[in-house]
């Protein structure tokens, strides 16, 4: 082996937005610190990308695997279909990774990393004999309440009371956290069993590994004591935030959706500073008539100028005046998009708050543009990406419960309205907010914190092959 070559990362991708999106910029800090990257997903998740801005960069090449469903699966909210995906996807996708990796990369795969929900990718990767790493896609704060669960504090936890206000769990390096601050897939009332049978593999396989390595998609000044409370028991570094440095950029990209015809941007650049509510709740999240409604009316009474995304890439047939009747008064005091480019939104001086789901690319997006949220989380990491938010950053609020309307479970109107106002008007949340991004755009910077662990994972890597060679030689 050429002392000099640089290694050969194979970067396997769970295939949806929230996992490959964050893949992809992980794939270029490593391809800034000399190392070659292929990045893998489904068959059926690589049709959706939408790559554009010409070719990939060198050194970057793209892979597929198989899930079972090459011609694309629908998403169900029924637990047997999630399941069997689940099932196909394990098996189909050990057996292809396999063959993937037989064959060969040029040069030579030297590492295989890993995005959560696939800790198969780990067996596949020991029968190889190459090491693994965990690119743990979500925060320090939910991977620390996820080991505590398998490690010491999970009969604590399953007795949580989700009707029961009082009801709180402590846990090391994390604020006292209610039922509606955990996680859902720790809920009792939670019905997608492979979610936390994924979970629990994934965390005997880190167990089973001699040197766990955890790659975290934060950054160390927001999440540090987290970080060092685990550190003890595995290599945790934090690599990110995993995001576009500059949305105009030229670099190669990849987008899930096309751009809307509609001109935000225009319309943005016409609105006063920290003027402007932007609405959005990412890829997955379904939202309710009922609840569409609400946010309609809870706009149109804050009298402020606002940016909607109403997505139709779900299968959704109903026309944008069945959102509310008053749906010509809202065009006028705002602008509705199919899609937008959220970093691009969120970077532009006209936006002054954001109403977010709270998944995790999407929070990590608010934090990084120094915009303050009203947290309207609906399940997963949501939960407690929201608690994060109000509590320990201080850059938001979240909805209360006594606001919904408990019938349908959406959030009212009053409610939506009084979070926006509270937001946009707190000079406290605006400075946390700004504090927060100057930290993460210095972590990603040049010597920053970020890029510093992500240069020393690509010299690790290289000394784990160096070691793995020399062995080989010794065998022959």
């Amino acid at each position: 082996m050429d002392s000099r070559q640089p290694p050969h990362i194979l970067l396997v991708a769970y295939p949806i937005q929230s996992h490959i999106n964050p893949a992809l910029q992980f794939a270029a800090h490593l391809l800034r610190s000399g190392a070659h990257v292929t990045l893998a997903t489904t068959v059926s998740g690589a049709k959706r990308m939408n790559k554009s801005g010409g070719a990939a960069p060198a050194g970057l090449s793209f892979a597929t695997i198989s899930d079972g469903f090459d011609d694309g699966f629908k998403s169900a909210a029924d637990k047997p279909v999630a399941d069997s995906y689940m099932t196909s996807l394990k098996r189909r996708g050990a057996e292809t990774l396999f063959d993937l990796i037989a064959a060969g990369g040029s040069p030579p795969y030297t590492c295989v990393v890993y995005t959560i929900l696939l800790s198969w990718v780990a067996e596949v990767a020991h029968r190889h004999r190459l090491p693994s790493a965990l690119l743990w896609i979500q925060n320090a704060a939910l991977y620390a309440i996820y080991y505590h669960y398998f490690n010491g504090y999970g009969d604590v936890i399953d007795q949580c009371d989700e009707n029961d206000p009082e009801w709180s769990v402590e846990l090391p390096s994390l604020p006292p956290l209610r039922a509606r601050d955990l996680p859902s897939f720790l809920a009792p009332s939670n019905p997608y069993s492979f979610a936390g049978e994924s979970l629990k593999e994934q965390f005997e396989e880190l167990e089973r590994n001699e040197n766990p390595i955890i790659l975290v998609n934060t950054f160390d000044s927001l999440e540090h004591e987290i970080i060092e409370s685990l550190n003890p028991r595995f290599k945790i570094s934090a690599v990110g935030p995993l995001l576009p440095n500059d949305s105009s950029s030229s670099d190669f990209k990849v987008e899930l959706f096309k751009r809307p015809e509609e001109d935000y941007v225009a319309w943005l650049d016409t609105k006063p500073d920290n003027s402007v509510v932007y609405v959005s709740f990412g890829s997955i999240s379904v939202l309710s008539k009922t609840q569409k409604e609400e946010i309609a009316l809870a706009l149109l009474e804050c009298k402020r100028p606002f940016l909607w995304v109403i997505r139709k890439d779900l299968g959704e047939e109903e026309k944008e005046e069945e959102v509310t009747s008053r749906w010509e008064e809202l065009r006028e005091l705002g602008m509705v998009v199919t899609w937008c480019s959220q970093v691009e939104v969120l970077s532009h001086k006209a936006v002054g708050c954001f109403v977010t789901h709270c998944g995790w690319n999407s929070t990590l997006e608010s934090l990084t543009a120094g915009v303050p949220v009203v947290g309207v989380p609906q399940w997963t990491d949501q939960l407690t990406n929201a608690k994060m938010l109000e509590s320990a950053w201080g850059v938001g609020v979240r909805v209360r419960v006594e606001g919904t309307v408990a019938e349908e479970k959406v959030v009212g109107r009053e409610e939506l309205r009084r979070c926006v106002e509270e937001v946009m008007e707190s000079e406290e949340m605006r400075e946390n907010a700004r504090r927060w991004r100057e930290k993460a755009v210095e972590a990603v910077g040049e010597n920053g914190s970020s890029e510093v662990n992500v240069r020393a994972f690509v010299e690790e890597v290289w000394k784990m092959s160096r070691t793995r060679f020399d062995v080989d030689q010794e065998e022959l």
